[in-house]
């Protein structure tokens, strides 16, 4: 009853104009950008980053929310007539969806894709307003040990999960502790990494990282590869509507997806890509239409994956907002979005900022109910952002982002680290080396170093503090399983593949 009178508050707050305002371009804005090949939320999140100095916050999050929901419709649509995935996460959708597309079922394949983003979305928003005060409840036991613990963990789990691997991983995470630990020490008082420069004295803004990273970065390097080939949209042939039996297929395979796709998401080392795989695995198993997948395309191949995508979408915002831990690259930009404000997430925010927390929670229900009415009958307006030139495209971005980051403090300074960042964005794309754990380092570490410094103050500099409370242990415990773990078990993987080893004298 109290989440119910909660979100009953949120609604009072998504419901003003101006927020239903945001909403609705967040949301329309959104699915543009999953629609366009390449783009992504963490991208547009990270360009309208500026807007932070304008805006209240339960706006900025709303809109964010909304172009976060809004990608996950809109990146169906390009894997589905394109068979271009925006992003890992929509990988699957692409090998039903496209086949399905080419036998002139489009139609269906985008139905059941934004119907199950809805059913999905709307049940993993539920699971956010119910699970996340009982996971504040748990929080609130944590101490500084704890807490550093829980910190470790994170770096160990995103690093490993955003990356191609975990040396890779930790090298972009380390890059993000150095540009973290930039700027005066607050509890010495001494300047670190400034090389003499008074205008580092007061860090690198997490803005100008963010935008550098993934808007300028991510602009070069799909500029780079713009001649690597020319996709070909598949022509939208047949109704929008599903048919019966269509229906009879989707429905349940949707809350397979939302069911598995949600918890996940909610995980440390969650994120889209695992339950996405595993929906697809799932459905196909159970089929009784086993003929289809890899032909002519399955329905079912195409309804659990994208439900587990967006219900997982939903399950990222749960650590994030209970204990300030982004799972995927567009939560970390919406960390950072925090951070400019001065807001920290974590077991208090529920407490200290109950209108922005629920606010943004009751926006995400009305986000879907629009997503819906925009994707299906405007399709064929999505489609037509298809054939925007890019040279027009990628100008644009990297002019909106030169012009928001100037705007912030009108700092030449700042632009010259935004395009220094931008390159070093490209060679990281260019080399896979993930760019999510640059900024969750940058963000993270800063508190992590001040909780180990509290936890060491208060054991009056005893290591043991951090292995004698069972909390912490269990979490240090997780933390060097998930570091070691995934190549323990590509070693045993190796071995079985191997087979018994050939026997001198047998046959």
């Amino acid at each position: 009853m109290e989440t119910l009178s909660h979100l009953a508050h949120g609604f009072s707050v998504a419901f003003t104009p101006v927020n239903l305002m945001w909403c609705l371009l967040g949301t329309t804005l959104g699915t543009a950008i999953g629609v366009l090949p390449g783009l992504g939320p963490a991208l547009t999140i990270a360009l309208l980053l500026p807007i932070t100095y304008q805006v209240a916050p339960e706006a900025s999050f709303i809109l964010f929310a909304g172009i976060y929901y809004g990608a996950m419709y809109g990146g169906s649509t390009t894997s589905i007539l394109l068979n271009t995935p925006g992003e890992s996460a929509t990988i699957v959708t692409a090998l039903e969806g496209n086949r399905m597309a080419r036998s002139g079922r489009g139609g269906a394949a985008l139905a059941t894709s934004a119907i199950g983003s809805f059913v999905a979305g709307t049940l993993g928003t539920l699971g956010v307003a119910f699970l996340a005060p009982v996971v504040v409840k748990f929080a609130l036991s944590f101490g500084p040990a704890e807490y550093f613990s829980l910190m470790v963990l994170a770096f160990i789990t995103v690093s490993a999960v955003l990356g191609s691997s975990s040396v890779r991983g930790l090298t972009s995470l380390f890059i993000g502790f150095v540009i973290g630990m930039i700027g005066v020490d607050l509890q010495t008082g001494q300047p670190r990494f400034t090389f003499g420069m008074s205008q580092l004295l007061d860090g690198v803004d997490v803005i100008v990282v963010a935008v550098g990273l993934f808007a300028v970065g991510e602009t070069f390097y799909m500029a780079s590869r713009r001649y690597a080939g020319k996709d070909e949209i598949v022509p939208l042939k047949g109704s929008l509507y599903m048919t019966a039996v269509e229906w009879a297929r989707s429905w349940k395979a949707w809350l397979r997806g939302a069911l598995l796709g949600f918890p996940i998401g909610a995980l440390p080392a969650g994120g889209a890509e695992i339950p996405t795989f595993l929906s697809y695995a799932i459905e196909k198993k159970l089929s009784k239409h086993k003929e289809e997948f890899g032909t002519v395309g399955a329905i079912e191949g195409v309804a659990g994956p994208e439900a587990a995508n967006n219900a997982s979408a939903a399950g990222v915002l749960v650590p994030m907002l209970t204990l300030g831990l982004p799972t995927s690259a567009t939560a970390a930009i919406m960390l950072s979005a925090f951070q400019s404000y001065g807001i920290n997430p974590g077991p208090m925010l529920f407490m200290t900022q109950a209108n922005l927390v629920w606010g943004l929670i009751a926006s995400l229900f009305i986000a879907n109910i629009i997503l819906v009415i925009l994707n299906l009958p405007l399709i064929g307006l999505w489609v037509r952002l298809l054939k925007i030139p890019a040279p027009q495209l990628y100008a644009g971005i990297l002019v909106f982002a030169t012009v928001g980051t100037y705007g912030i403090s009108q700092s030449p300074t700042d632009l010259v680290i935004l395009y220094l960042l931008g390159g070093a964005g490209f060679l990281m794309r260019r080399f896979d080396f993930p760019t999510a754990p640059v900024i969750i380092g940058m963000i993270l570490w800063p508190l992590a170093e001040t909780q180990f410094r509290r936890a060491m103050t208060i054991s009056n500099g005893d290591w043991s503090v951090f292995y004698t409370h069972p909390l912490s242990l269990t979490l240090l415990t997780l933390a060097f399983i998930g570091l070691i773990g995934p190549h323990i078990w590509a070693y045993i993987e190796h071995r079985r593949r191997r087979g018994p080893e050939h026997v001198p004298g047998d046959a």
